[in-house]
């Protein structure tokens, strides 16, 4: 049975949540999360921030092993980030309990998770390893969704999607424009276009690529 757990963390309780504490204004969004054999490697999109000293920061810390700019565009930066191994204990807890990181998403106060496991012991075994290594953990929900339910997407993503049908951007001739739209969802133009593009991408990915590899 599936498990979805949404957590919080205090962003000062691990490393990449540390190393954004230097940037007050930046928002900061997991792509995904790359396990690794003993570590995991996430890439993660900055935003509110100057990317050259956002990248400065990961590379002095002296748990990470190197970064690199994947791309910028506008107010927003994707940052590939591989750790030291065993250099996290988080990571190393999410490794240890075979957890999956739908979504994430931190400021410089703290850091919110939304966490898929494969059993309720896996769950638990995740809490214990965090309070051990002293990570307070805030479980917001926990919920058991069909498999069908499960969406590839970040709850932000999802959001903007809706948004962007629902006022008719998709719709030909356009009811909407994307500098409006990005207004009404107080964000900017390019982060707006890079919502949407990583929504359809992963929804291709889930419906488009998954039912094309089944057919073969």
């Amino acid at each position: 049975m599936t498990i979805i757990a949404d957590i919080t963390l205090p962003a000062s309780t691990f490393p990449l949540g540390r190393v954004f504490q230097s940037f007050p204004d930046a928002t900061m969004e997991l792509e995904r999360v790359v396990p690794l054999q003993e570590t995991i490697m996430p890439l993660v999109w900055v935003e509110g921030s100057d990317p050259d000293a956002v990248e400065s920061a990961l590379r002095s810390h002296s748990q990470v092993k190197n970064v690199e700019v994947l791309t910028a565009t506008g107010a927003e930066s994707l940052f590939e980030v591989h750790w030291l191994p065993a250099a996290d204990g988080l990571a190393e807890a999410l490794l240890n309990t075979g957890a999956t990181v739908l979504d994430a998403r931190g400021t410089a106060e703290s850091w919110d998770f939304r966490l898929r496991f494969s059993a309720h012991e896996d769950l638990s075994s995740l809490n214990v390893s965090l309070t051990e290594k002293g990570i307070p953990v805030t479980l917001r929900r926990i919920y058991h969704p069909p498999l069908e339910e499960i969406s590839p997407m970040s709850p932000i993503q999802r959001e903007t999607l809706l948004a962007a049908y629902r006022q008719g951007y998709f719709q030909i001739p356009r009811r909407i424009n994307q500098s409006d739209l990005a207004d009404e969802l107080e964000i900017s133009d390019s982060a707006l276009s890079q919502r949407i593009r990583r929504a359809v991408s992963k929804l291709i990915e889930r419906d488009v690529l998954s039912e094309e590899a089944g057919s073969r």
